[in-house]
């Protein structure tokens, strides 16, 4: 993640955007929607309740650091299926609506239309969830389900639905619901077309339960230490027990090698461990490199190391990281997953480890440096542990981009066994094509792949305006959302929901796990020292202005179990 340099992020932003580039500082936040029970009827026929696939390659990362059972998330079963319809608009096909995008419409050609869903096997189902286009008229709607093909079972509770444009809906199903096929009838209430962003139907998924669920609490000892109190359906909380409660089993944070004094160093960043140790969750270190914020538009060399040469950076590359990851191990906190970098899409340590660039480093160079932060990581790590290696880019939502990073790593024999991208949806495109991504990155390197940073916002709202700062928000106008999914705490679940279950569908079971950044970075605690100088990304955050949970702190929890803590009498269910 970069951070802004001035309190002009609005017209910087603007014009990088304009221009092509990705600006200075990225943050995003997360989504919540919420469904009241309904009844609905059982289908007969055996489940498979993992993919044969997907188990062997999730074990990579994934049990959970308690040494518990892991709960067995639910992910959306339609997303692997396949759809029919008795009408629709040319250019807007039954397939939008099982797409995993929200976007893509499956649109009527007149007042009603049939949505068939075939999940391809028998599932067992927890609940459906349904999003209608924003601008499409208000309908109503009812939901069979089906063991057999044609056996249609109606289910009283999803008979004749209103339906809210715009606005993530849940529908929770008794336990033992059974299913393969789905069947939604639309009625406009207009005689307008019904256009459907995503219609789901999610389930118990045994294989993705190894996976690795996190956020970035980098910034949780600035908060702590600036007042912030944080608190979880109204009990008091720091951010790592908090998120533990919510379901994560793993905390990121960064590591800078010398930063302005409060900010992530080694000091710092072994006391945050010692609470995430204490919580039962995992480690994931993030090393950057520099003195401070390291992306793709900066990542400068260390005071202490300037003047090195190539050899003398390598040198210290291997003993600073071997240095610092011994250093978790020795408290009794050893780091689980390690990233060899922030964001190196153009190298690291510039200008000798620098890359798409001319009279710089390139790729021999920041090959070597690379090699010598896996060696220093793995000399680093006690005997008898598990210890990952990311490497991590920024370009989540260009499979092209992507895809050559990462085969001149193999080519050029960088050793890593995970692939971590950054996806921001307001920088990276629509969620479509970061799944077009993973699904591509999965066939052509067969390595896990987890998304090392994402956010969406709760909010269009800066709360840094009540502190006297003028720090803007990297997203404040509807033009940078993501259609169907709102900013509100509905729309951070639904689009984070929807996240998952793309990654819990990557070919041969390489989706190992998702990292939300920067939850916990409420208003009170600047991006750099300074006057009047805030955070821009407080409106994407898992937390309110004020430090409380928003219903978005469960997006790794069931949707509908979510949807009936916080709104136990609607259906169905919306989230503001």
């Amino acid at each position: 993640m970069d951070r802004a340099r001035d309190p002009g992020i609005r017209a910087r932003w603007a014009a990088a955007l304009a221009a092509g580039r990705r600006p200075k500082f990225v943050a995003a936040a997360c989504a919540v929607v919420l469904a009241a029970p309904l009844a609905v009827v059982a289908a007969t026929g055996t489940v498979a309740q993992a993919r044969p696939d997907g188990a062997a390659a999730r074990a990579v990362g994934g049990a959970r650091a308690d040494g518990g059972g892991a709960a067995v998330p639910a992910v959306n079963w339609a997303l692997g299926g396949t759809a029919s319809a008795t009408t629709a608009e040319s250019a807007k096909p039954a397939a939008n609506a099982v797409d995993g995008d929200a976007g893509t419409d499956w649109c009527t050609s007149g007042w009603t239309g049939t949505l068939t869903v075939d999940l391809g096997q028998v599932r067992s189902l927890a609940n459906l969830g349904l999003t209608l286009d924003a601008a499409s008229p208000s309908a109503s709607a009812t939901i069979e389900l089906a063991s057999t093909a044609g056996a249609w079972q109606q289910v009283p509770a999803l008979h004749d639905v209103a339906l809210d444009p715009g606005n993530p809906l849940y529908f929770p199903l008794p336990s033992g619901s059974r299913a393969r096929y789905a069947e939604l009838t639309v009625y406009s209430d207009t005689g307008a077309d019904v256009c459907v962003g995503e219609f789901r139907a999610f389930g118990p998924d045994a294989a993705a339960a190894g996976m690795d669920l996190g956020t970035d609490l980098s910034f949780t000892p600035q908060e702590l230490a600036a007042g912030a109190a944080f608190s979880y359906n109204g009990r008091r909380g720091t951010p790592v027990t908090i998120t533990r409660a919510a379901g994560a089993n793993y905390v990121r944070m960064r590591l800078w090698v010398n930063p302005p004094p409060g900010y992530s160093d080694l000091a710092s960043d072994l006391a945050l461990a010692r609470q995430v140790h204490a919580a039962g969750m995992k480690i994931y270190l993030d090393v950057m490199y520099s003195d401070f914020w390291a992306d793709p538009q900066h990542q400068d060399i260390p005071a202490a190391w300037a003047g090195q040469d190539l050899g003398q950076l390598t040198a210290t590359v291997q003993s600073y990281t071997q240095q610092s990851v011994a250093a978790f191990a020795k408290q009794g906190t050893p780091v689980d997953l390690v990233s060899i970098g922030n964001e190196i899409r153009n190298g690291i340590l510039w200008p000798a480890g620098e890359i798409n660039c001319t009279n710089c480093g390139g790729w021999d160079n920041l090959a070597q440096l690379l090699k010598a932060g896996v060696a220093g990581a793995q000399a680093g790590n006690p005997a008898g542990h598990h210890l990952l290696i990311m490497m991590h880019y920024d370009q989540g939502g260009d499979k092209a981009l992507s895809s050559a990073f990462y085969w001149q790593l193999t080519s050029h024999g960088v050793p890593f066994d995970v692939i971590g991208l950054s996806y921001y949806p307001f920088f990276h495109g629509a969620i479509s094509a970061m799944r077009a991504n993973v699904d591509a990155l999965a066939t052509q390197f067969s390595k896990p792949i987890m998304i090392a940073e994402t956010q969406y916002p709760w909010t269009l709202a800066n709360g840094n305006s009540p502190l006297g700062d003028s720090t803007g928000d990297f997203v404040w106008q509807t033009s940078q959302l993501s259609p169907g999914y709102p900013a509100s705490p509905g729309g951070q679940l639904s689009f984070v929901t929807d996240e998952l279950s793309i990654l819990a569908q990557v070919p041969g079971g390489l989706g190992a796990g998702l990292f939300y950044w920067a939850p916990d970075w409420i208003p009170g605690v600047p991006w750099e020292p300074g006057a009047n100088i805030g955070s821009p990304n407080v409106n994407l955050t898992l937390f309110n202005f004020e430090g409380a949970a928003l219903p978005s702190i469960g997006i790794f929890q069931n949707p509908a179990g979510v949807c009936e803590r916080y709104a136990p009498d609607s259906s169905p269910c919306v989230v503001g």
